[in-house]
């Protein structure tokens, strides 16, 4: 997803950087997704927004096939959209309608993707998920979100063994607590997310994105299987 938050951050660094973006979002994240356009295209690359429901497989297959159709070629998969919805009356709240979206979005998207992207990745490319502090730190009222994030990790560190041979490096950003359009949205009190990071803030999007401009780069060569945490201070394995 590249209409808001980290992902925009995310495209318009790469932009930054010299790169032509594809990218992610939903019908209702248009307006968003135009943004995001403008500024990788007033950065001087192009940007295609694309809307794809990572839910869905056929919609996977064909997002990559237009990317590499659009661009030319495909040397770089970020897995960065996500759903969230935090349920802090528990288990009993969690609906399996919100835990399947969330499993597919999180999960099934980010393995469709991948599948469907190394079939034209060349030697040299990367793939760079998205976890997060939930990964491994659990709020109880995100039980379902860190779960995937969690799922997210093992599959970056897996993935990076499987196509070491093939010259693809793998690695994962792990944010902590980022200030994105999800939070209003989804968490009890937004206005003390963020303080309990040794910062005592959270993060702005902006933050985020020179650690995936950085896994990508030459300058990460010898880097496959790590996670990156930008967590504001938080201790991670």
């Amino acid at each position: 997803g590249g209409d808001s938050g980290i992902g925009r951050a995310v495209c318009l660094a790469f932009a930054r950087e010299g790169a032509d973006v594809v990218f992610t979002h939903l019908p209702e994240e248009s307006a968003e997704a135009a943004e995001t356009a403008r500024l990788v295209r007033e950065a001087g690359r192009r940007a295609v927004p694309v809307v794809c429901d990572i839910r869905d497989e056929a919609q996977c297959n064909a997002l990559v096939a237009q990317a590499v159709g659009e661009l030319g070629g495909l040397d770089l998969l970020v897995n960065n959209a996500a759903y969230q919805m935090s349920q802090p009356d528990g288990i009993e709240a969690i609906t399996t309608e919100q835990f399947d979206r969330v499993m597919k979005t999180n999960l099934y998207g980010m393995f469709w993707l991948t599948k469907s992207a190394l079939a034209h990745m060349p030697r040299g490319g990367s793939v760079i998920n998205t976890a997060s502090v939930q990964g491994y730190r659990p709020s109880p009222h995100l039980l379902d979100y860190a779960m995937t994030k969690s799922a997210i990790v093992s599959f970056t560190h897996g993935l990076a063994q499987m196509l070491a041979e093939r010259g693809i490096r793998v690695n994962a950003v792990a944010p902590g607590p980022v200030w994105t359009p999800l939070i209003p949205a989804t968490m009890p009190d937004a206005t003390k997310f963020g303080e309990q990071s040794p910062l005592g803030r959270p993060a702005q999007p902006v933050e985020m994105a020179p650690a995936f401009v950085f896994l990508a780069s030459d300058k990460a060569s010898y880097i496959t299987g790590e996670i990156v945490n930008a967590t504001g201070g938080t201790p991670l394995p």
